[in-house]
């Protein structure tokens, strides 16, 4: 599914809805150029989970962690490429969670088996192309509760 977006606040609204149908333990894998829309996005989505903190991006604390209805881990692996060591990151993917992912590619190997991939193509200043592919039953469910 493709959707665009004209402004921060249409991104934020598509996100919100998801967090609106959230469940336990779904992940979102965020990938796109920096700029993109992920942070934008997933601030959208805290919204939808009922999140009253204000999120950012965890760039340089690589995760970081907020309540709402459920909790949410909001990941930058962006650093992370390379690094050969656990840092507990595949419980959290694991967990009961939503679990948010900013460069996803970067750790691959610990996807679990069903998510949801979100890869954001920015347009120009304010538009972006949001690609939403569904890996497994429940993700595809959202997808449909979407249009």
């Amino acid at each position: 599914m493709k959707i665009n977006t004209y402004s921060a606040k249409e991104t934020q609204a598509i996100a919100q809805l998801i967090g609106q149908h959230a469940f336990n333990g779904m992940v979102l894998l965020l990938s796109g150029d920096l700029g993109a829309g992920k942070t934008t996005f997933t601030q959208g989505l805290a919204l939808g989970l009922g999140i009253q903190k204000t999120v950012s991006s965890p760039t340089f604390t690589i995760m970081k962690n907020y309540q709402g209805r459920f909790r949410m881990n909001h990941l930058d692996a962006y650093r992370l490429e390379g690094l050969h060591q656990d840092l507990g990151f595949e419980e959290l993917i694991n967990s009961d969670a939503i679990t948010v992912i900013e460069w996803p590619n970067y750790i691959k190997e610990l996807w679990p088996t069903d998510y949801l991939m979100i890869t954001f193509k920015r347009m120009d200043e304010n538009s972006r192309e949001i690609e939403l592919i569904a890996q497994g039953p429940l993700y595809l469910d959202l997808l449909e509760k979407l249009v």
